[in-house]
């Protein structure tokens, strides 16, 4: 079993943060209805590449485990069939600007009367109030707020994005957590609660060692490319075929590195001793390690490194990070016929994951969803005769 088997999750999430999280959910057990507006989930459109049946990749990437139905809340006849549908839920998630759900009569107070039981999680980008509360979020414009720009790139660069949606991923995270306590909460209280999670407190968030780093020093942190505000060497090196990245935390790892490179003296030098002076001489260093690791194959180089106690990789390429034979040891590699997506990154001992739905098709589950749901044939037709429910997106 799963740990989550028996826990049935309403998405009515769209995009990257919300799906993220209920997909981590189905993963471990849950049972995972995907509610999708008349257009569909966007990320169904965010390509090429696209699959067989023209969903995007993108899509693919954060909807596998789940069973799909479209519904038009913006209907009041929907808010009967959401309301079936949250019957026997356990959760609810959403992702809609601040406000909607109340717009349309479904909001928490509303829905926690006739489902106190209920857990409800509210993803946004400012949260519903406050001077930015209501306005819409999307992760690069985060990044840019929250300041997480400002420490990625180089002086030749400028300010970069990360090439990784990050804070998406981890409002993802961080709602998956809410819902975890709330539903551990509900253990002792029998009554559910909501929980919110907002993109900009989650970029914040991010901020260490930089934030801390400021409210200590009042300087305000700068552009260093791939390397450490706080230590050295851990950076990104140029070696003999390619370039690694280092993690030197503490002298006796940097002894070691030295020794093994034949090095000994760089260790003795007064200005690379300790952490402090070889983060005032950091050019310096550079330049020394450079020099002895150009003659080093990067893969080889990097594999003698870590057995020594060195911390170092290769600088992979996706495909050389899927490709890595630890990839598939972890579970991190996940296929099912045309399928393959990366695998789920938490693990339990005693429980299994659950990765071999594939992500569903919009409306394929409408029929099978809305008889355990309660609805007659009649019912369900007369649903998609009027467009509450849909077959295929309104494009």
């Amino acid at each position: 079993m799963g740990a989550l088997d028996g826990v049935r999750v309403v998405d009515l999430s769209r995009v990257l943060a919300g799906p993220l999280c209920t997909q981590m959910l189905a993963d471990h057990g849950a049972d995972v209805i995907k509610v999708e507006p008349p257009m569909g989930d966007e990320t169904r459109l965010f390509g090429p590449p696209f699959d067989e049946a023209g969903d995007a990749a993108y899509f693919t990437a954060l909807n596998r485990g789940k069973r799909a139905l479209s519904l038009d809340l913006s209907k009041t006849e929907a808010h009967a069939v959401l309301d079936k549908l949250l019957a026997d839920a356990d959760v609810l998630v959403e992702n809609f600007l601040p406000g909607t759900m109340e717009k349309w009569g479904l909001g928490y107070a509303t829905l926690a009367e006739r489902h106190p039981r209920l857990i409800y999680c509210a993803i946004s980008g400012f949260g519903g109030d406050g001077p930015l509360g209501g306005l819409p979020g999307y992760d690069a414009v985060l990044q840019a707020m929250c300041g997480l720009m400002s420490v990625n790139g180089s002086e030749e660069s400028g300010t970069m994005r990360l090439g990784i949606p990050i804070v998406d991923h981890l409002t993802g995270y961080v709602a998956m957590s809410g819902i975890l306590m709330a539903l551990y909460a509900r253990e002792r209280t029998g009554m559910g609660q909501r929980v919110e999670a907002v993109l900009f407190d989650a970029g914040l968030s991010l901020l260490v060692p930089h934030a801390a780093n400021w409210f200590y020093s009042g300087r305000a942190p700068r552009l260093l490319g791939s390397a450490h505000p706080n230590i050295c060497p851990y950076d990104k090196f140029s070696a003999g075929d390619g370039e690694i990245f280092l993690a030197v935390a503490n002298d006796g790892q940097f002894r070691k590195l030295c020794e093994y490179i034949g090095r000994p003296e760089l260790s003795a030098d007064s200005r690379f001793a300790t952490n402090a002076s070889r983060l005032e001489n950091r050019a310096a260093l550079r330049a020394a390690l450079e020099t002895a690791f150009a003659e080093y194959e990067v893969e080889p180089f990097c594999r003698e490194l870590m057995r020594t106690g060195v911390p170092a990789g290769p600088v992979h390429t996706v495909p050389q990070a899927l490709a890595q034979a630890h990839a598939a040891h972890r579970g991190m590699l996940v296929e099912d016929g045309d399928h393959r997506g990366v695998g789920p990154p938490v693990k339990l001992s005693q429980s299994c994951t659950h990765t071999a739905r594939k992500p569903p098709r919009f409306g394929e589950h409408t029929a099978e969803v809305l008889a355990e749901a309660g609805c007659t044939e009649e019912q369900v037709t007369e649903l998609r005769r009027t467009g509450v429910v849909r077959d295929r997106p309104a494009r």
